[in-house]
């Protein structure tokens, strides 16, 4: 889509924000920050402010009332250019929800907390997500109630930040206010399950002439089904939210020194209990016995369960201090994130059926450790900035330097969990039915270290232009290393308009996880009994098939865009952007003596049957525009605020890098089904209409969502999903009973929306609904209380 093509839905969007009012994005009470996209600190802005477009969230009402318990369902349904939405079906990837700007991937957006880098998670996206084969970080390990305010960048940010800044930017700033407040909320589905209950407190107390804000959290979301007994695919599947257990505690605070010096301090930690249903496994007279299950176990049939335990913990110390005129900032952050998987209700089906032929009922043990795996980061940032009031008309002057240390390890399940015990290729198949353990051959441990210089110079020349410039050099002992440049502008035409562009040049360097996931299964193919792989890189059986070293992908920005402010109470922004990534990092489909007999007779000398790599192998661009308006007006007795925000891409995969080993076999290395999991991992179109009028103690609120139409790849070559565009609509009521005490019910998708029906045999979960554009649960309902003490 040319960019020009976007201008007629802009003026289209214009007219009907001149029509309506919107909620502002409130920074009225924002405490002073460092706003992305800039290196100088002032007053928390709106974006009409800003050289590259920043959208700032306060989260005060949305965690008081909102209708999501989680931020990134918060941001779901608040920015259009977010996109978050639960799988199910997916393994591990149910039970950590991806995020993700502009429809890139989900580790191309960098996250921040305090403005500190964000840890990613341990898990890489292999099965039925539309994130698949990228990582990312997992928003709901930090509660809404310890939240400030989040800050989107929606510009590619690799000059300033480093790193996965190629989509934007998400800043999470956590409060550190005195005072006390506690919210209790329940919600659940108008099918009368996935009930949710919510409790959090945060208390920000004085402590050694500074503040400290203590924020826990307990959350206990129940799993929903929207599985079709009648379906003969799905059968007795569990088909919907995965139940969640979370606690989770957070401290933020700072504290002065002497002089000009502070102390600062984020530290969280959240333990999580996740549980999602795998496919379902047929019983006596499905053909399912005895390869996936046993008659003796499981006569009806049966759901494995895939079980997660999962730990994210989060320290950032720095100290801030002057010295000649210059503000310096060092600090140190480390945060880990580990996951392991624990199968219930499933077996081994090897084991069942060793056991049926040494003469026994042929069982297995119900339950197996399936291993796991772990990443952590440990970061030191040294940061020296200074405004210079006289120097081309008002400069702010930035540099400094990054040491970044990373590792990642798999750790095996049980032997139960993998092994094949009445022999490969006959009977049971091996492993624990839902997910197989890892391997010993899967184990890893691996680590690796980045240091970083960077600069920054913004000057006001004139007091209607603003320009920044920005450059940074890093290097990575395991692929090399990469500079990347940004130039920024903004010019004031008059009071009420602003022109602005940026142009900067982006890399994203291979995770760890990218580089050394490993997973391998048995499975009988061709009457042989061989291994299934992914491989990591640079193993022998990659080597083997001409896979290179992953290597960074490489990025270019430009955005356009102007910005209106005509008076306090209405603001339009709207931004034209294109993403250029090359050599972007995905994973390939499955290569074997069918589809590449040449490579299939080397991985068979190997005895693997099929492989799967991490390759840099596709360019893709992706051109958007971005809009947002708001207005305030008094209407009778109290105020209307609308707000209207719409987000409108496409990416295209513009080539396919196949390595020289594996050229002519593009179609097997990025079939149209996986080129069209990149091109359209979001819709295409989302947009917010939200109304809000004030009256009192009164509040209400209306909402409207649109998601624009997305397509999907069958199973069958050819088969296309095409999902049609879908509304939804959200609606809430807050009551301010007393000074200290609100009360909040509403509905999200109170229509009852759900996605295009689709053919389950084609669908990625094997249901008529699939997880796109806002998910398959349907309508829900909630209430909150919220009191302040």
């Amino acid at each position: 889509m040319h960019a020009t093509r976007l201008l007629p839905t802009a003026f289209a969007a214009l007219c009907l924000c001149a029509a309506t009012a919107a909620i502002a994005q409130e920074t009225t009470s924002l405490e002073r920050v460092s706003v992305v996209g800039s290196r100088k600190t002032l007053p928390a802005a709106s974006s009409t402010d800003t050289l590259v477009p920043v959208d700032v969230y306060a989260m005060d009402k949305l965690a008081e009332g909102g209708g999501q318990f989680d931020l990134a369902q918060t941001l779901q349904y608040l920015s259009p250019s977010f996109n978050s939405t639960r799988q199910t079906g997916a393994d591990g990837a149910d039970l950590i929800d991806s995020a993700a700007l502009r429809g890139l991937g989900s580790d191309q957006t960098l996250v921040l907390v305090n403005g500190k880098r964000r840890h990613t998670v341990a898990l890489v996206n292999i099965f039925g997500a539309r994130n698949r084969g990228a990582t990312g970080t997992d928003m709901n390990s930090l509660p809404l109630l310890a939240i400030d305010n989040v800050q989107v960048l929606r510009d590619g940010a690799a000059a300033q930040y480093g790193s996965d800044a190629i989509a934007g930017v998400l800043n999470i700033q956590l409060k550190k206010k005195v005072g006390c407040e506690a919210v209790a909320g329940y919600g659940q589905y108008s099918a009368g399950d996935g009930k949710n209950y919510l409790a959090s407190a945060y208390c920000g107390v004085k402590l050694a002439g500074g503040t400290l804000g203590i924020t826990g959290e307990w959350q206990d979301r129940g799993r929903s089904n929207r599985n079709d007994p009648n379906d003969e695919l799905v059968g007795p599947r569990t088909i919907g939210d995965t139940a969640v257990k979370n606690k989770t505690l957070y401290l933020n605070g700072e504290f002065p020194l002497a002089g000009d010096n502070k102390l600062y301090l984020t530290a969280g930690a959240q333990d999580r209990d996740a549980s999602s249903g795998a496919w379902a496994r047929g019983g006596v007279g499905s053909g399912d016995i005895p390869d996936r299950n046993s008659a003796a176990m499981y006569p009806d049939g049966f759901v494995p369960f895939i079980n997660g335990d999962v730990q994210d913990r989060y320290v950032s110390v720095g100290w801030k201090s002057a010295f000649a005129g210059w503000d310096t900032d060092l600090s140190q952050t480390y945060g880990s994130n580990k996951m392991r998987y624990n199968i219930s209700n499933t077996l081994n089906a090897s084991i069942a059926n060793q056991d049926l032929l040494n003469g026994g009922k042929g069982v297995s043990a119900t339950s197996f450790d399936a291993g796991g795996f772990g990443f952590s980061q440990a970061t030191t940032n040294f940061d020296v900035s200074r405004f210079f009031p006289d120097l081309l008309g008002g400069s702010n002057i930035a540099f400094g330097a990054e040491y970044r240390k990373e590792k990642y390890d798999i750790v095996a399940g049980e032997p139960g969990s993998y092994i094949d015990a009445d022999g490969v290729g006959f009977g049971g198949n091996a492993g624990s039915q839902g997910f197989p353990g890892f391997q010993p051959g899967d184990a890893t441990n691996r680590s690796r270290n980045s240091q970083a210089l960077y600069a920054d110079w913004e000057a006001s020349f004139t007091p209607s232009l603003t320009v920044d410039a920005a450059v940074r050099a890093e290097h990575y002992s395991d692929f090399g290393s990469a500079t990347t440049a940004k130039l920024a502008g903004s010019y004031k035409l008059g009071k009420a308009l602003m022109l602005r562009g940026a142009a900067s040049t982006g890399f994203r360097a291979p995770s760890l996880q990218q580089l050394y996931f490993s997973s391998t299964f048995t499975d009988f193919i061709s009457g042989q009994p061989l291994d299934v792989v992914l491989a990591p890189n640079g193993s022998k059986i990659a080597n083997a098939a001409g896979v290179p070293a992953l290597k960074q992908e490489k990025a270019k920005n430009l955005s356009v865009g102007f910005t209106v402010k005509p008076d306090a109470d209405t603001a339009i922004t709207a931004d034209l952007y294109q993403i250029n990534i090359k050599d972007r990092i995905v994973l390939s489909g499955r290569f074997d003596a069918d589809n590449y007999p040449a490579l299939g007779t080397i991985l068979q000398g190997l005895g693997v049957g099929q492989a799967q790599f991490f390759v840099n192998s596709v360019n893709t661009r992706t051109r958007g525009l971005d809009l947002t308006a708001s207005t305030r007006a008094k209407v009778g007795a109290g105020q209307l605020s609308t707000f209207l925000a719409l987000n409108v891409s496409r990416t295209t995969v513009t080539a396919r890098n196949a390595p020289a080993a594996l050229q002519g076999y593009e179609d097997v290395l990025l079939s149209t089904r996986e080129r069209l999991f990149i091109e359209e991992a979001g819709p295409r179109m989302k947009g917010t209409l939200g109304f809000e009028y004030a009256q009192g103690a009164w509040t209400g609120e209306a909402k409207i969502i649109h998601f624009g139409k997305q397509t999907q790849g069958g199973f069958t070559d050819g088969v296309l999903l095409k999902y049609k565009p879908k509304a939804s609509m959200d609606l809430g009521m807050s009551w301010q009973a007393t000074p200290a005490l609100k009360l909040s019910v509403g509905g999200n998708n109170v229509f009852n929306v759900k996605p295009t029906r689709q053919d389950p045999y084609e669908t990625d979960n094997g249901f008529y609904y699939d997880s796109v554009q806002f998910g398959l649960n349907g309508a829900s309902y909630f209430a909150r209380a919220h009191y302040r003490f």
